[in-house]
């Protein structure tokens, strides 16, 4: 038994140091052989292996052309800007007339206002000065009405005779010239003529009365027109420092120095336009006196009205004189009268506007073109007349706003002024000085030191 014992316990105490000698063997392996990554958290893998790596997709934005983006931000832009310039031509629109006679009013006061500033330098107080120009003006334009209506009415038999006999010695032409135009075929033209008239009669009746609410509506933008005139001729100087309020306070400095330049150039092209309306008005009207023209003087007041609307307006004037004239005396009287028409129209773009109106009040004749036909599509006559001074205050303004912005950038490269005081500098401790170490070099100019500035941000005033 004794000895059963002893070989039971050498066995164990065999198997226990061959256990010892095979795990000090297995971790001296470990040691040598690289450890694996370990396994991703997450579902086990299935039998057809890990999945291969695939990279996050760009973002959307990315993918889009650049040409394509740039579009697409400056359309949406667009779309906004002619939203908002749609509600504003619906709104004017809506209250057109009030902002024809508050237009025309400001013309108005821009012709006027020299006289009543005379009248203030000569010792008159400013309501009375304000009424007397105002008066004044009034009774002229009535004057200049009456005078025309006058002549109208005194050579209106004279030309009415003028105008049968016309139509006659027409009439006469065409059956004798080489278009083959028989009798019968001028016949059957006024007679389809005054059918037409018969068969319509319900509309020219309509027309006629859209044309009582037409003259209703003149007078009461008239009336709206002389309160602005007044208004502004007494007091126009209190009602610009008032609407500044609206302007944002950040631009309210930039809107104050565009006002002063603006009203220089409406005032400038109102009275320019006034002066070469009159001359082309006169130099016509004594042509067509001259030439025995009849109704020569209200001919010449309908070109000098005519004339405030660039272009359009003496086209339209200088054909009517031209009709006039050949219905009154004949070929050759017309062609006359073309041929002044003409003379004066080139005298008044070649000479008179650049000596008169000068470069600042100035309109490319496309601008002037567009803003005509844009205006009468708008409001008609008096959006034709307004249209043309509107875009010369609106080029001086922005001219005047880019100048202002200029004066005001600081150049690129240069700190702004400052009104702070900077905060002191805080010096960098020395290093101790090795033997035989070299000097440190002088301060440049600029750099601190004896002798020179200190440096930092710059002072107020400097660059």
């Amino acid at each position: 038994m004794s000895r059963l014992r002893s070989l039971k316990a050498g066995v164990s105490r065999a198997a226990t140091r061959l256990s010892e000698r095979l795990a000090r063997a297995e971790e001296e392996d470990g040691a040598d052989r690289p450890v694996p990554p370990a396994a991703p958290a997450g579902p086990p893998p299935d039998d057809q292996g890990p999945a291969p790596f695939r990279p996050a997709p760009p973002p959307p934005e990315t993918m889009v052309p650049w040409g394509v983006r740039v579009a697409a931000e400056a359309g949406w832009r667009l779309l906004i800007l002619a939203g908002v310039i749609y509600v504003l031509m619906k709104v004017i629109s809506t209250i057109s007339l009030v902002v024809l006679a508050f237009t025309i009013g400001l013309l108005l006061t821009a012709l006027l206002q020299p006289t009543a500033a005379w009248l203030r330098r000569l010792g008159i107080g400013r309501g009375p000065a304000a009424a007397i120009t105002f008066v004044a003006g009034v009774a002229m334009v009535g004057l200049v009405g009456w005078f025309v209506v006058w002549q109208v009415l005194e050579n209106l038999d004279d030309l009415t005779r003028k105008v049968q006999d016309g139509i006659e010695e027409l009439k006469t032409w065409l059956l004798n010239s080489p278009f083959h135009v028989t009798e019968a075929q001028i016949n059957n033209i006024a007679d389809g003529l005054n059918d037409w008239l018969g068969s319509n009669s319900q509309e020219i009746t309509s027309a006629g009365l859209q044309g009582v609410t037409v003259v209703l509506e003149f007078f009461s933008g008239a009336l709206l027109a002389m309160f602005v005139t007044i208004f502004l001729l007494y007091d126009g100087r209190t009602v610009w420092n008032w609407s500044l309020n609206f302007v944002p306070r950040a631009a309210r400095d930039a809107v104050a120095s565009a006002g002063p330049r603006a009203w220089m150039t409406l005032t400038s092209y109102v009275r320019g336009t006034v002066l070469v309306a009159f001359i082309d008005g006169f130099f016509i009207g004594v042509g067509l006196y001259f030439l025995d023209v009849p109704m020569a003087v209200p001919l010449a007041v309908i070109i000098f009205l005519f004339s405030f609307v660039p272009i359009v307006g003496a086209v339209v004037s200088g054909a009517l004189a031209v009709v006039v004239a050949f219905v009154a005396n004949g070929v050759v009287t017309a062609l006359l009268v073309l041929a002044v028409v003409l003379a004066v129209q080139q005298l008044e773009g070649h000479v008179l506007q650049p000596l008169i109106l000068g470069r600042l009040v100035r309109v490319h004749p496309l601008g002037v073109v567009l803003a005509v036909t844009g205006g009468s599509l708008i409001a008609g006559i008096p959006g034709a007349v307004t249209a043309v001074p509107l875009v010369a205050v609106l080029k001086s303004v922005v001219a005047s706003l880019r100048s202002y912005a200029a004066s005001h950038t600081v150049p690129a490269g240069t700190a702004e002024p400052s009104s702070a005081v900077p905060a002191p500098a805080v010096s960098a401790p020395e290093s101790p000085k090795s033997p035989g170490a070299a000097p440190p070099p002088p301060p440049r100019p600029g750099e601190g030191g004896e002798g020179g500035e200190s440096a930092g941000p710059p002072r107020n005033g400097e660059r």
